[in-house]
């Protein structure tokens, strides 16, 4: 999975532990910040997410080339390279979606405090 963010994006800080729990999950998780790296690193000890980042200078290509216009956004890959699913924002049921087809468990519930969406 590919998971876009920015660090000054407040539905990004909100969904960065949520980051985290696909990967405790069971899923594969690389995010691409389109931030400096300093300021990823401090992001990431804020708001738990610790999985592998690179980082992304504007223009912001590699967002570009997949599209994205909001963050965050998820998006599902194969090991070939092909998107079999994405996920733009917060979209609860999408993103347990992601982490129950890689054999993980549901990353938020209903009363976890987090609403059902939130547009990025």
């Amino acid at each position: 999975m590919l998971a876009f963010f920015k660090t000054t994006c407040p539905v990004c800080q909100m969904a960065a532990p949520k980051v985290q729990a696909l990967a405790g999950a069971g899923v594969r998780v690389v995010a691409v910040g389109e931030d400096a790296p300093a300021e990823i690193r401090s992001y990431a000890e804020r708001h738990g997410q610790k999985v592998p980042t690179l980082s992304e200078a504007a223009p912001y290509p590699v967002s570009e080339a997949f599209g994205i216009d909001t963050v965050p956004t998820l998006f599902s890959i194969d090991e070939d390279g092909t998107v079999r699913d994405a996920v733009v924002s917060w979209d609860r049921d999408g993103w347990n979606r992601f982490a129950e087809a890689a054999g993980g468990t549901a990353v938020s519930a209903e009363g976890d405090g987090l609403p059902p969406f939130r547009p990025g």
